[in-house]
């Protein structure tokens, strides 16, 4: 498995509950753009339009020998994943504060897959607890390395 691209932007603002791998929807060139690693997953997000599961506002740039095949670089992109597990997902959406984000993109074998997670927002003061928490890791471990270093 190798990772294409990652959300922070998403494990930032929201609490992950559960995830769930789905397939893509790609044309032209797409595929070669993900492979140069092009590609923008910041301001993404996933609705359900007619039991489908859409991509949208995810940004794949352009390939630059591609002609004719290179599609718009921010379009909507069917995502492929089965029936009830659409539905199962659109259950909890219709619950207060939860959202389907896109958190990963990778190839696994030679096929793209997308992690979609379903997604409870956070607060402001969650967030900020989240930072300090990080923080006082880091200092931690900056304190270790240096005792281990003497």
């Amino acid at each position: 498995m190798k990772v294409i691209t990652t959300n922070k932007k998403a494990f930032h603002d929201y609490t992950m509950v559960e995830s769930l791998e789905c397939g893509i929807n790609l044309v032209g060139c797409e595929v070669k753009s993900l492979r140069k690693g092009e590609v923008n997953l910041a301001d993404s997000y996933c609705r359900i339009d007619g039991g489908n599961l859409v991509l949208v506002n995810c940004h794949i740039k352009n390939y630059d020998k591609g002609s004719y095949s290179n599609v718009q670089s921010c379009r909507d992109r069917r995502l492929l994943a089965h029936k009830r597990e659409i539905m199962r997902m659109l259950g909890k959406v219709k619950e207060k504060g939860y959202a389907i984000v896109p958190t990963r993109m990778y190839f696994k074998d030679s096929l793209v897959k997308v992690e979609v997670s379903l997604a409870k927002g956070k607060h402001t003061y969650d967030k900020k607890q989240a930072i300090a928490k990080k923080d006082a890791e880091r200092d931690v471990q900056r304190t270790l390395k240096e005792l281990s270093e003497k």
